[in-house]
């Protein structure tokens, strides 16, 4: 089946031409030269165009030119991207993700974007682009957004995909893309921007079944464990601040007289340094030797298991972590980490180019459909498997 509105994209690319005719542009030996005076010179024509379809957009039609976003506002496919549709012209494609730096993370993001890319071009032509900065800390706000300006102010994205290190930092550069005409999907982090579709896990209910797994293994293991603790590389960021606290909330409505020695409002605060993440823990066991189970809601779980080794307290301890590692996958084999809770890092980076390009090709909008995968002894092995394979394509 045809594209529906191919008859709209035709209309634009001839009122493109002869706008640009009309103008007076001098010809040129530069085909790009010439999309991009024609797509400014349209830009009247497209926006009446767009007034005219606007009964489209209120029966659901109207995408991808045309879109009522989250707050009422609408958004207005940019004249150059609709040109580049009609003339066939490879969009330009841009992942912004916030480190480039992170152990583990960094590399599993960039697999996962190199990964659908190819799947994406299938759908529509496209040239791609992943950025994200480097920094020691692993996370800077403003770098990534001058990364993402640098690109939006001379216009060379026409679709736009962000991985936020937190909900509200990129709300604006969010509103400034979708201004512009860029479509815009943020991955990874609950995000409270006018973003089409945002694709990740959600903190609340990911601590509840954190919580949940570690209850079911407890009953089915004989355990009677009393005294929790609660960790991280970031405590105070929001998604932290969620699994840790929905995770006390359901442990302690299963076991009313459990202790946690910390909560999120004190969390351990390990970073996510390896070294450095060994030496919190270590010094943790030491000042609390009554722990008997360690939540960690990022990467630093095996570090955990390392520290409990070191200890001497295998056997003692328990943990359960988030996303995968050898590390971590090494801990679960053992039977000290309970689970690793994989949120897809690899699935969160692709979905951009798969968005984009459904969205520019076929004028759908992707849903948030992640799901929170449980790694256990039960599927160690396979997880395992997948994650060499990303790590042995980098």
């Amino acid at each position: 089946m045809g594209n529906p509105h191919r008859p709209l994209l035709a209309v634009l690319a001839s009122a493109s031409i002869l706008a640009a005719a009309c103008s007076g542009t001098t010809a040129s030996s530069n085909p790009s030269a010439v999309v991009s005076a024609a797509a400014s010179a349209a830009a009247p024509v497209a926006s009446a165009i767009v007034s005219a379809a606007a009964s489209a957009v209120a029966a659901g039609e109207g995408l991808p030119f045309i879109a009522q976003l989250k707050d009422g506002s609408t958004f207005t496919l940019a004249p150059r991207t609709v040109a580049k549709l009609a003339s066939g012209e490879k969009i330009n494609y841009v992942f912004s993700y916030q480190s480039a730096s992170i152990p583990l993370f960094s590399a599993q993001y960039k697999a996962g974007y190199d990964k659908t890319i190819v799947d994406a071009q299938a759908t529509l032509p496209m040239n791609g682009q992943a950025i994200a900065p480097v920094s020691e800390s692993g996370i800077d706000v403003p770098a990534q957004i001058a990364q993402i300006e640098a690109l939006l102010n001379t216009d060379q994205m026409d679709c736009l995909s962000i991985e936020p290190p937190d909900s509200n930092a990129f709300t604006a550069i969010t509103a400034t893309a979708l201004g512009k005409g860029v479509p815009v999907f943020t991955v990874g982090v609950t995000s409270n921007g006018n973003e089409f579709t945002n694709f990740t896990q959600i903190p609340e209910k990911e601590g509840t079944q954190a919580a949940e797994i570690v209850l079911k293994w407890m009953a089915d293991n004989g355990k009677d464990l009393k005294v929790f603790a609660v960790s991280g590389g970031d405590p105070t960021a929001f998604w932290a601040q969620g699994r840790m606290k929905f995770f006390k909330q359901t442990i302690m409505a299963a076991i009313p007289d459990a202790t946690f020695v910390n909560d999120e409002t004190n969390a351990l605060a390990t970073t996510f340094d390896a070294a450095k993440t060994l030496d919190a823990y270590k010094a943790f066991l030491a000042g609390n030797p009554t722990v008997q189970f360690i939540e960690n809601v990022d990467i630093g779980a095996e570090h955990a298991y390392r520290a409990i080794k070191e200890a001497g307290k295998e056997g003692q301890i328990n943990t359960i972590g988030w996303n995968v590692s050898l590390g971590q996958l090494d801990s679960i084999d053992a039977g000290t980490q309970v689970a690793a809770l994989d949120q897809k890092w690899s699935e969160q980076a692709g979905f951009g180019a798969l968005a984009c390009a459904e969205f520019l090709k076929n004028g759908k909008i992707l849903p948030n459909s992640q799901e929170l995968l449980p790694v256990t002894k039960e599927n160690s092995a396979q997880a395992r498997t997948d994650l060499q394979a990303i790590l042995d394509a980098q």
